[in-house]
Order: structure tokens, then C-alpha cells, then sequence
């Protein structure tokens, strides 16, 4: 058995509607999957071009969480406290900054060169953190 790609990933959000108007108004993604599963909506999103690729925009609750634990999981998220970032790379950091400022985008780090590349922070609007990089060649 070999595995071969990464295909989905899954973050939370509080609210799926206002993840789109972020992911896709704001940081220009697509929406691949947009089903109502009737347990829950299954929404998921990909950069343009790479549709093999998801990120699952999931609201903590049934099926995968109880009541109680999608609270704890809830007060986690708008804390930003409930660890995992999601990575994206950029051919021009320093645009795609000004780019995401000029939109009002929750900036959390200026970009910084470092021995890797260039690369800056930002949340989405449930504190979910993200990292945008535009990597150097590698040696």
C-alpha cells in the first residue's frame, strides 16, 4: 500500500456562508464541493487550478462532535487557540500582501525574509491561522 497525495484538509469555522466570503471573496479561491449531506453541509474549497486539493470549511458539531465538545471547540477557534495552520505559497509575497491589506484581511505578521523565503500571517475571521510564502529555490 502506497499513498500518493494529500487530497482534503479540514479547518473549523463558525459560520460557512462568511467562510466563503472570505476564502473565495477575499483569498481568491474556488468552491469545489458546496453539498447538503443532510447531518451537515460538506463545503469545501481549492486554489484555483488544483482542484485535487480541498480544505474542508466544517462548523464543530454533529456528526464528528457532541454538543459540549463543539462549544469547547468553538471557544478554542475564536480564542485562536485551536492550533493547526494552514500553508499556501505565492509567487510575489509582497504583493499578495498589499493585495490582502487592501481587502481588509486580519494581518498577523509583516512578510519577513528568512533563510527558506518570504513569508507573512494572517487569520481568517474564526482565528484560524494561515501562512503565505514565497519560497526560494532550494539549493
Amino acid at each position: 500500500m502506497t499513498m500518493n497525495a494529500i487530497s482534503r484538509s479540514q479547518i473549523y469555522v463558525l459560520d460557512q456562508d462568511e467562510a466563503l466570503a472570505f476564502y473565495v471573496g477575499k483569498l481568491g479561491m474556488e468552491v469545489n464541493t458546496d453539498a447538503d449531506l443532510g447531518f451537515m453541509r460538506w463545503l469545501t474549497v481549492n486554489l484555483p487550478g488544483d482542484p485535487e486539493r480541498e480544505i474542508l470549511l466544517e462548523k464543530p458539531g454533529p456528526p464528528a462532535l457532541d454538543p459540549a465538545t463543539a462549544e469547547q471547540v468553538r471557544e478554542l477557534l475564536t480564542k485562536g487557540a485551536l492550533g493547526g495552520t494552514l500553508f499556501m505559497t505565492t509567487d510575489d509575497a509582497y504583493k499578495t500582501y498589499e493585495d490582502l491589506v487592501a481587502k481588509g484581511v486580519d494581518i498577523t505578521d509583516e512578510p519577513t525574509e528568512r533563510s527558506y523565503g518570504i513569508d507573512f500571517g494572517i487569520r481568517d475571521p474564526f482565528g484560524n491561522k494561515i501562512r503565505i510564502g514565497q519560497m526560494f529555490p532550494r539549493a
